[in-house]
């Protein structure tokens, strides 16, 4: 149960009684994803924020960050994400179009300066909350691929049974809904002036609801049809933390360079409830309609077929960051961010997966991502850009699975208040496999186009 449970609750939908190791790759991406949200001027320059710092977000990526503030700073920030994810199968292209907004970061930063003759100039305190990732999104695809999965009627009497072999249509949609929020809690300090050390305390908190949709039509060749209607729904919820820690050193006045270190999630307790569970050889509710016949098979009958609960832990891959940023002046300045996930280093456990964590070990890869980012000032005005390439942790990815992006925005300065606003585009694709289990069954190409424009309200204190 364990198996099926988290195949379909984290990847690709199983209709039928069926699971493979296919989406073991999904449940790796699912928790450990980053979608580099924060605050606009964050998000404008794609997060490029190792070797600067200077920003409440900044401290996700490298804790040190916090103590290049010179004063306290609270800022807050709204996004608003416009998905659009075209879905071919068989021919057949459609696409769903969605908005969602959310409340997604916040934070503050509490300057301190030492006294005396100590080494240690400065010191800040940083607490930062943001939306790691948010699961809303609608996939719907429609199409013909000439196998009928569902080819018998359960309670047909007769010695053969009729075979539904002919397939009409098959209709599928699924609805993801939740979020992966993060708090970050931060101490850095400046040692000698030129190096910025610092260590955070990082805990998660997991949402995450599923509901899925399948119709299979199809008919014997005789003028009999077969209509065959299956739902799934599961509810996740799950708590973390990791550690993080990490430096930047002014290597001359204007050359900073940046590293840091952050733990894997160590979800110490996912809970879900579900569905999906094998009731009379299917995964899930199932309503099975034949012409010929004055009978509905229909599992759920007698209400006896409730949410199951079960639970289990998950290690997320480690992440290591190497940053530079050149500073001209007042005028402006580029930065760059590397990183590095072990994604062959995920573990779940809580129960038997060696099979699957042999999975990770075989079929994932360790993945990179560059973030790069540009700000330029005229006095009280800034203007920014950026770029975002994030690696598939799928060994055999092409190309176009990469996550590719780009950024850009501007901000104004009132003096104590500023306001920054910031517009994201990210783009890549993916198979969604609706039958995993039969290989005559091709998998969906999905399109996935995200647009996201954030606003940020920042205040000294």
């Amino acid at each position: 149960m364990k198996k099926v449970t988290l195949f379909v609750l984290f990847c690709i939908v199983s209709l039928t009684s069926f699971s493979q190791s296919l989406g073991y790759e999904d449940l790796a991406i699912l928790f450990s994803k980053d979608n580099n949200n924060g605050s606009a001027r964050f998000n404008a320059m794609s997060g490029a924020f190792g070797a600067l710092g200077g920003d409440i977000s900044a401290i996700k990526i490298n804790p040190a960050g916090g103590s290049i503030f010179t004063n306290s700073m609270f800022s807050a920030s709204f996004n608003s994400r416009s998905t659009d994810i075209k879905a071919n199968y068989y021919g057949n292209s459609t696409t769903t179009q969605e908005e969602y907004f959310n409340f997604s970061q916040a934070g503050a930063v509490f300057v301190y300066s030492s006294y005396g003759n100590s080494d240690w100039s400065r010191f800040a305190f940083t607490f930062n909350y943001s939306k790691r990732n948010n699961y809303d999104t609608n996939i719907i695809a429609n199409g013909d691929s000439g196998f009928a999965t569902f080819s018998e009627f359960p309670l047909d009497n007769e010695n053969p049974k009729i075979q539904y072999t002919n397939t009409d249509s098959q209709q599928f949609s699924t609805s993801y809904s939740g979020e992966l929020t993060e708090y970050n809690f931060a101490v850095s300090g400046v040692y000698q002036r030129d190096l910025y050390l610092g260590a955070s305390v990082n805990t998660f908190e997991l949402k995450f609801s599923q509901q899925s949709f399948l119709n299979e039509q199809n008919n014997d060749g005789s003028g009999n049809v077969l209509n065959a209607k299956f739902y799934q729904e599961n509810n996740t919820l799950g708590t973390g933390f990791s550690l993080s820690a990490g430096a930047i050193y002014k290597a001359t006045k204007s050359l900073r360079l940046g590293f840091s270190y952050q733990t894997p999630i160590w979800f110490t307790e996912i809970n879900e409830e579900t569905n999906i569970v094998n009731n009379d050889g299917y995964l899930g509710d199932t309503e099975i309609i034949a012409s010929n016949s004055n009978t509905i098979y229909d599992n759920t009958v007698g209400n006896n077929f409730p949410l199951q609960a079960f639970s289990y832990k998950l290690k997320t891959p480690a992440k290591t960051t190497a940053s530079i940023a050149y500073i001209f002046g007042k005028s402006g300045l580029i930065s760059a961010d590397y990183t590095i996930s072990d994604y062959q280093k995920v573990k779940l456990s809580g129960d038997d997966f060696s099979t699957e964590n042999q999975f990770f070990s075989n079929e994932l890869r360790n993945t990179y991502t560059l973030n790069i980012g540009t700000e330029w000032r005229f006095k009280a005005l800034s203007l920014r850009g950026g770029y975002h390439y994030s690696q598939s942790p799928d060994a055999n990815a092409i190309e176009s699975d990469n996550i590719k992006g780009y950024s850009y925005g501007a901000g104004y300065s009132f003096g104590n208040v500023k306001l920054d606003f910031a517009y994201q585009n990210k783009t890549n694709t993916q198979l969604y496999d609706f039958y995993p289990q039969y290989n005559q069954v091709n998998a969906a190409d999905l399109k996935i186009d995200n647009r996201i424009f954030t606003a940020t309200l920042s205040i000294n204190l």
